[in-house]
């Protein structure tokens, strides 16, 4: 049986769709923006912003009970490829490089509130 994850410790989702479900032992968090859930405002300037959106993964990890050792999979979205450095750097404090997980970061036209970067992952707990 699949079970809904929500933390009021990460935004609200703004659609259809719930911040995770936990399927078995295999969590799918759904991408997260940069969006502060205390203030419901968009986090601007893309290293601000990418701390922003680890901080909502992580929240919601929190949630279900992993933590980022748990994360075997993420994908980030860019709506600049230009900014993949300082995205790549910020996302790098958060994994340890042997044992980060798979990636893959795609550039995309636009994202949700005009932000630059959204991530979303699956972990196995």
């Amino acid at each position: 049986m699949n079970r809904v994850i929500f933390t009021e410790k990460a935004p609200a989702p703004i659609g259809p769709y719930n911040q995770a479900i936990l399927a078995g032992n295999t969590l799918y968090v759904s991408g997260q923006i940069p969006v502060d859930p205390t203030t419901g405002e968009v986090v601007w300037g893309i290293e601000a912003a990418t701390v922003q959106v680890m901080e909502n993964l992580r929240a919601v990890l929190a949630e279900a009970g992993a933590t980022f050792k748990d994360v075997v999979k993420t994908t980030i979205f860019l709506n600049d490829m230009g900014q993949f450095a300082q995205v790549n750097e910020v996302y790098g404090r958060y994994f340890e490089e042997e044992t980060a997980p798979a990636r893959e970061t795609v550039q995309v036209a636009k994202l949700p509130k005009g932000v630059e970067v959204e991530i979303s992952c699956i972990a196995v707990i």
